[in-house]
């Protein structure tokens, strides 16, 4: 009887100590694990953060961040190869696709808002911008207070569009409004003049004024109309995913080498040949030293 009694109590010793399985995973671990695979899901006009390169292929600052959580997803799961599946997303489905489960990580520029958190989780913030006007210059527009009863074009289901349309409700603009489906397609809106103005986050209008045919045209104007925090997201209540992101993120910004993703996308020559010139502000330095955790 003490015999069994002894083996029972090593074996459940030898049970206690030995290394999660992939039955005792969760969420979206499990999800990773069972498949091997994760589903990126990206940007296809969101310049520099996730975009499209001549080769149709997703880039940018957000998609080399996302690609140093798949490495920390492969040493928390044990994995030697874990294939990396890339689907595109909008303003509009990006929420749902991962409620969903169709993308297990989104990997663009995304505005962490106490709203969106109701339906999603959010990793550390990797950039602060805010919402500012592009314009042609011809347009002699230097403030969103210029757009009184014009046309103004704003891509569906961004914060920027909720911001712009509730100045012009207070302010009694009777401005129009154009929506697109994305920043490209409402780049091209004020291209070809359907719209006198795009209102979005600052950094995304240098981004399209840098691909543009003749960048000289164009001009971002006002102040900034909001504060905007991006981050990536994932499964809402997800926390043991959640850990492994914000460790891998953590680890970047410990090491020094997002600041080298920084420079890579915002201050060194783009793939096709821009330089965007945007040196990191002092308030993303901040956020950054922030966020770094101990492990």
């Amino acid at each position: 009887m003490i015999r069994k009694t002894l083996a029972a109590v090593a074996a459940l010793a030898l049970i206690a100590s030995a290394p999660a399985t992939a039955q005792e995973l969760t969420g979206t671990l499990k999800k990773i694990k069972d498949s091997g695979t994760i589903t990126i899901g990206h940007r296809e006009t969101s310049i520099p953060f996730s975009y499209l390169d001549d080769k149709q292929q997703p880039i940018g600052y957000s998609m080399d961040i996302c690609a140093a959580v798949v490495e920390e997803v492969k040493k928390e799961l044990g994995l030697a190869q874990l294939a990396v599946k890339y689907n595109p997303v909008t303003p509009q489905t990006r929420i749902p696709l991962m409620a969903n489960g169709t993308i297990d990580l989104e990997c663009g520029s995304t505005t962490n808002t106490l709203t969106r958190q109701k339906q999603v989780g959010f990793a550390p913030i990797t950039f602060i911008t805010g919402t500012k006007l592009l314009v042609k210059k011809s347009a002699k527009v230097k403030s969103y207070k210029d757009l009184r009863n014009k046309t103004v074009v704003v891509t569906q289901g961004t914060t920027n569009e909720r911001i712009i349309k509730a100045l012009s409700d207070k302010d009694n603009l009777n401005i129009k409004f154009l929506n697109a489906k994305d920043h490209g397609e409402s780049f091209l809106t004020v291209e070809s003049g359907r719209a006198v103005a795009f209102s979005m986050d600052d950094i995304l209008l240098y981004g399209l004024i840098a691909k543009a045919k003749s960048p000289k045209d164009y001009e971002v104007v006002g102040d900034y109309l909001s504060y905007d925090p991006y981050g990536m997201m994932y499964r809402k209540g997800d926390e043991d995913f959640g850990v492994v992101i914000r460790r891998a993120i953590g680890r970047l910004m410990a090491s020094g080498d997002l600041a080298k993703i920084y420079n890579k996308w915002f201050l060194e020559k783009l793939p096709s040949g821009e330089v965007m010139g945007v040196p990191m502000s002092p308030l993303l330095k901040a956020a950054i030293q922030l966020q770094a955790l101990p492990e």
